[in-house]
């Protein structure tokens, strides 16, 4: 049993290009990348968390928390765009991790992305649901509570119909192709990069300078994140959220026209776009607003109400959330897909998660089975607060792929790397210690949670993967 044995590069690479096997089509450009990168980066972490981290932890320094956070997404990003570059394929960090560190750890990654793709689609489909029962109800259209809630909301309903909805005509549009995926993604970006502009530029002119004092509101119960330099810490840990998609790019590397070029600008494209607009956005906020009256589950409606004069603005940043949540979804279950797609290439999940649709050439019985699953989180859970339980699967995957670049300087010193991380190890040591600094901010129960969720995929992992692994059948002699 060797649980740390490497796939070795050049089958990865034979793979990629559908030697001994079908293969996804390359038809993104380094512009659809971008996309895709703003497309999941900016959606309900904008909208919603910025404004609870500024109230209960850091006030108007949620600003120097993005940068925090930002800090830590560049170093992780820089080593995503070197292997990205030498490994052109399907997976992210399940596929890096497996050609550095070995089988385990490559399942284990692949498991923790779960967390980041397929649960974290389904709590937005819920937050997409209630933003479109909003708007509906303005329109004058009144659905009956039975299908817009779950039987565990605090207005309980039957089933959240709204969400299946939402998720069922993504999945739908993702079965079509990757390219119509893109196009229809780059629509919806558009949108709700105007949304934001617009609030931005608005929102400028109603600032109180009065409510940028204190900056760093003093932490005066002595508590770690109770505002103070650790609550601007402890709200870097949990706006982190608003970050995670850049690395969801990385998944759609076998898809793109010339990834040696595209996938470093795709990547660090959208996580610059996306800092320079999260900073501006708010400071923007917190000078509308006073910091302690953003403990709101919408704060951007209430600035938006300060805002006298422009009284279309609520229906607009409706709307705007309405396109940042329906991207957020549609890059994630891209992402979790064409992970799975990998994991199952390798025979560590069954054949139908990398079976290719014969017309459209996408993983479409992956893309139905997550459907289902998705949907039926989406329709029959409340809105719960997994962000940072979403946070932690992702920091952990970061920190991973840091220390695999690392190693691969190491061992394979010599291979062809496109674009090159630069001033290693100290690039990917830095990020290894931000992102490990950003995951012990997060609570226990975050934690306890997590910790757990790695125990059953360990189980699944020994249970059923270990012993069908198309690596372990090698070197075994059984293929």
């Amino acid at each position: 049993m060797n649980l740390f044995a490497t796939k070795p590069i050049d089958r990865i690479l034979a793979e990629s290009e559908g030697k001994g096997g079908e293969s996804l089509k390359r038809t993104l450009s380094a512009m659809a990348l971008i996309s895709l990168g703003i497309g999941a980066i900016i959606g309900a972490g904008i909208f919603t968390l910025t404004g609870v981290a500024a109230a209960q932890h850091a006030g108007p320094a949620v600003v120097y928390s993005f940068i925090i956070a930002a800090i830590g997404c560049a170093f992780a990003g820089f080593c995503y765009s070197e292997f990205s570059t030498m490994i052109p394929i399907a997976g992210s960090a399940y596929t890096y991790a497996y050609a550095t560190m070995g089988e385990l750890l490559a399942w284990i990654i692949g498991w923790a992305l779960v967390l980041e793709y397929a649960v974290g689609a389904s709590t937005v489909a819920v937050s997409w649901s209630a933003y479109c029962h909003s708007i509906l109800q303005d329109m004058g259209i009144h659905l009956p509570q039975a299908i817009v809630a779950s039987p565990y909301d605090p207005t309980p309903g039957s089933m959240n119909l709204l969400a299946v909805v939402i998720i069922a005509v993504i999945s739908t549009i993702l079965i079509i192709g990757i390219q119509e995926s893109a196009k229809f993604n780059s629509l919806i970006v558009v949108i709700k990069l105007a949304v934001v502009v617009l609030f931005i530029g608005l929102g400028y002119f109603y600032i109180d300078r009065g409510n940028y004092t204190p900056f760093v509101p003093p932490n005066v119960t002595g508590e770690f994140g109770d505002y103070g330099w650790t609550g601007v810490l402890r709200a870097a840990g949990m706006i982190f959220f608003a970050y995670i998609g850049f690395d969801a790019v990385s998944t759609a590397a076998q898809e793109a026209k010339n990834p040696k070029r595209d996938m470093p600008i795709g990547i660090v494209g959208s996580l610059a776009v996306c800092t320079v607009l999260y900073i501006l956005y708010a400071l923007v906020l917190t000078g509308v607003v006073n910091y302690k009256d953003l403990n709101v589950a919408a704060p951007l409606a209430v600035a938006v109400d300060r805002m006298h004069d422009v009284p279309w603005m609520a229906k607009l940043m409706k709307l705007g959330s309405l396109a940042g949540l329906t991207s957020v979804m549609l890059v994630m279950l891209l992402g979790q897909s064409r992970v799975f797609y990998s994991m199952s290439r390798d025979g560590l999940l069954p054949r139908t998660f990398s079976t290719l649709h014969p017309r459209f050439s996408t993983p479409y019985q992956s893309n139905i089975l997550l459907m289902i699953f998705v949907s039926l989180g989406a329709a029959f859970t409340p809105i719960a607060q997994l962000g940072e339980l979403t946070s932690i699967g992702t920091l952990f995957a970061f920190v991973l792929v840091c220390i695999g670049i690392i190693i691969m300087r190491r061992t394979q010193p010599d291979l062809p790397r496109p674009f090159r991380t630069p001033l290693v190890p100290l690039v990917p040591i830095l990020g290894v210690l931000a992102n490990f600094a950003l995951m012990a901010s997060l609570r226990f129960t975050t934690w306890a949670t997590f910790l757990g969720w790695m125990a059953i995929g360990l189980i699944v992992y020994f249970s059923y993967s270990h012993s069908r692994s198309n690596l372990q059948k090698s070197l075994s002699g059984r293929q």
